[in-house]
């Protein structure tokens, strides 16, 4: 696959301070410099991300760290049962003295949500995100509310045969750009965790390396990174091998591979480069392509069967 013999850059991006967001953010989430830099890629790319674990690794401290970085509005929503829409989206309160009613935002106006333990919530409180996630706005007694810019979903959920949650049904799935896991830190990561101040208060005092306005230039710069023909031609190969694949019973939709094109024009902008290369695409699809697929019966895991398909498909 040909690609330029130089990487070049795309001017008056504020690569300094991007670079700090990620150092900053580093050093609160010890030892997971590739999941950070996948939350920053969702960030980057205009979608949302959704971390799966299980509870105290370290998923509400990167959504938090991540917010505070960015300089940005930050609401967290605690999923749970018997949450109700309403709860997340807010509500039409009748206002006596002006005789109307009155709107009452809930906490998705915001820039950066948290949605913590999402699966803890019945279907119908997960779905009444899914027009906020794709649309960046709210419709609510025929009215529609649009959301501030840039919005961006954290999204944490616990395994899926924990007690107490609701599989996500797959149109929610689809909504999230990237799907990841922390894990365990390492041991060194693990003893600075044990032995260093208070991680809230860390948090508490980071001071904002971007803002609303660098983080939509960013957005906007994502487009101009280029991919070549024979990228894209790499691309539709994953995706059709997705399709007859035996173990896979759905592959990957048209708007799956266009979720992947632009996370992976994404990663590149953060790498320094107005060019996607292979390695972009190879990186980034099984956090894209692995909570999309349906398995065949007892064929294994989404991710599992992303990484059987990206192994099996050269790069020309």
């Amino acid at each position: 696959m040909s690609v330029p013999a130089q990487a070049t850059t795309i001017p008056d991006l504020p690569t300094a301070a991007l670079t700090r967001a990620q150092q900053q953010v580093n050093a609160m989430i010890l030892g997971k410099s590739e999941q950070v830099q996948l939350a920053f890629v969702a960030l980057l790319a205009g979608g949302h991300v959704l971390i799966e674990d299980l509870p105290g690794l370290g998923k509400t401290t990167l959504a938090q760290a991540l917010s505070a970085t960015l300089g940005l509005q930050f609401q967290r929503v605690q999923f749970t049962s018997d949450l109700m829409p309403a709860d997340v989206l807010g509500v039409s309160i009748y206002d006596a003295p002006s005789q109307q009613f009155r709107f009452h935002p809930g906490p998705v106006f915001t820039q950066v949500l948290l949605a913590d333990e999402i699966n803890r919530a019945p279907p119908r409180t997960q779905s009444a995100l899914l027009e906020a996630m794709a649309e960046h706005q709210v419709t609510l007694d025929g009215t529609t509310h649009v959301l501030a810019q840039p919005f961006f979903v954290i999204a944490t959920q616990n395994p899926v045969d924990l007690s107490g949650t609701f599989p996500l049904p797959d149109s929610q799935l689809d909504r999230f750009l990237l799907r990841f896991s922390l894990g365990y830190p390492d041991t060194g990561s693990e003893r600075a965790l044990l032995t260093g101040h208070d991680r809230r208060e860390q948090i508490a005092a980071l001071q904002p390396q971007l803002d609303q306005e660098q983080v939509l230039h960013l957005r906007a710069a994502v487009e101009q990174v280029h991919a070549s023909e024979a990228l894209v031609d790499y691309v539709l190969a994953l995706l059709a091998h997705s399709r007859r694949h035996p173990g896979i019973e759905t592959g990957l939709s048209p708007r799956a591979g266009l979720a992947l094109l632009r996370a992976a024009r994404a990663r590149a902008l953060l790498s320094g480069r107005s060019h996607v290369l292979p390695d972009d695409v190879q990186a980034l699809f099984v956090p894209v392509a692995g909570h999309r697929l349906v398995p065949a019966a007892d064929a294994g895991s989404g991710p599992a069967l992303a990484q059987a398909v990206l192994d099996s498909v050269a790069v020309d």
